[in-house]
């Protein structure tokens, strides 16, 4: 038997836009499972120096300090608008451009460690507030970027987002550790 947080979002609870962080994410209760990635995602954040993340394999593309400050945006904006609508707060969300967002931070200039602190803190916090919805809650909808969106649907987001960026990275470890050496010498 599943419960209101094991369900998964059905289609018309989210964009088109946003499937591909949706379908990311396994089967099961949701906050459960945002409550194991904290330990994965920083169990892959200690792997790495500071050279490798701040090691960049194209000048333009984000290193990993950036990567994970992205996280905690994104976590940030997305868990308000969880907030928000469960709340029934029926105003609309404007989006938000990420690249500008990483340009204007001063991730880089921060160490790993306390960004991984900010990004544990951050998401524990926001396991307290998604432990506290109810059914109703889980399915309230607002409008986010011009689109509709429920609550459950921003909790899938936020998992999604963090998998897809957890697979770039392990994709990238080797030609982002290669290029540390190259950089440093």
């Amino acid at each position: 038997m599943s419960s209101f947080r094991s369900s998964r979002p059905q289609a018309s609870e989210y964009s088109a836009g946003l499937e591909t962080y949706v379908r990311r994410v396994p089967e099961g209760d949701i906050v459960d499972l945002l409550e194991k990635q904290i330990e994965e995602t920083l169990a892959f954040v200690r792997l790495l120096s500071e050279r490798e993340a701040t090691s960049r394999r194209k000048p333009a593309e984000w290193n990993i300090k950036e990567i994970v400050g992205h996280l905690c945006d994104a976590e940030r904006l997305m868990s308000c608008r969880a907030l928000r609508f469960a709340r029934g707060d029926a105003q609309p969300i404007p989006g938000w451009e990420q690249d500008d967002y990483v340009r204007e931070s001063n991730f880089s200039a921060r160490t790993l460690q306390d960004l991984a602190e900010e990004f544990e803190h951050l998401r524990r916090a926001n396991l307290a507030l998604f432990r506290s919805f109810s059914a109703e809650a889980f399915g309230r909808r607002g409008v986010a970027n011009g689109k509709e969106v429920s609550v459950r649907a921003l909790l899938y987001v936020i998992a999604g987002h963090e998998l897809h960026h957890l697979e770039q990275l392990r994709q990238r470890l080797p030609e982002l550790r290669a290029a540390a050496r190259v950089e440093h010498r």
